[in-house]
Parts: structure tokens; sequence; C-alpha cells
């Protein structure tokens, strides 16, 4: 199991804590201390705002290129849409290839 030390990247965590805990022997009556709010707090690493950053952009841009789809749809509607066979086998094994690299 991972450690919660190594998921934070070793940043140290900001959680300022103050509670008063002061009581008085001599006293039979109820404490009014004040007890101040807890307050934690949160930071990311370079790394974590980077691929925060990233997932934010690729969210705003489309997922394909509707201008070329269109293209090829009327290439093939009109029938003059080709396969380069070898430009086809090279990248599939290229995508074969980066698949057994994972």
């Amino acid at each position: 199991m991972t450690n919660i030390d190594h998921l934070r990247g070793g940043q140290p965590l900001n959680t300022p804590r103050a509670v008063n805990h002061t009581k008085t022997a001599t006293t039979n009556t109820p404490s009014t201390t004040m007890v101040e709010p807890q307050h934690d707090a949160v930071s990311l690493s370079s790394q974590g705002k980077a691929v925060g950053q990233i997932h934010q952009q690729l969210a705003a841009e489309t997922s394909f290129d509707a201008a070329k789809v269109a293209e090829i749809k009327q290439a093939i509607a009109n029938g003059s849409y080709t396969i380069d066979a070898d430009k086809l086998a090279n990248n599939m094994i290229k995508f074969e290839d980066e698949l057994n690299s994972l």
C-alpha cells in the first residue's frame, strides 16, 4: 500500500489548529474559554497544478477535426477516397509499439 507521504511529494501539510484548554483547579464553575475554529489547508504541488491546467485545456478543445471528417465522408461518398496500405500498416505497427511500451 502506498504511503500518503509519497502521494504528497514530501510536502508538509499546513494544518494550524489553535485550541485553548485552560482549566483552573480552584474554581468549580464551568469554563468559558473561547475555542477558535479549526482551519485546515491543502496545497497542490507544481506538478498537480500542471496536470489540472492540461486537463482544463483538453476539456476546452474539440476531440476531432470536424472539417477533416466532413472531407473524408465526401470523398467516400463520391468514390475518390483512397487508402495508402503502406502508410496504414506503418501506423498500425507504430501504434502496437506504443502499446507494448506501456
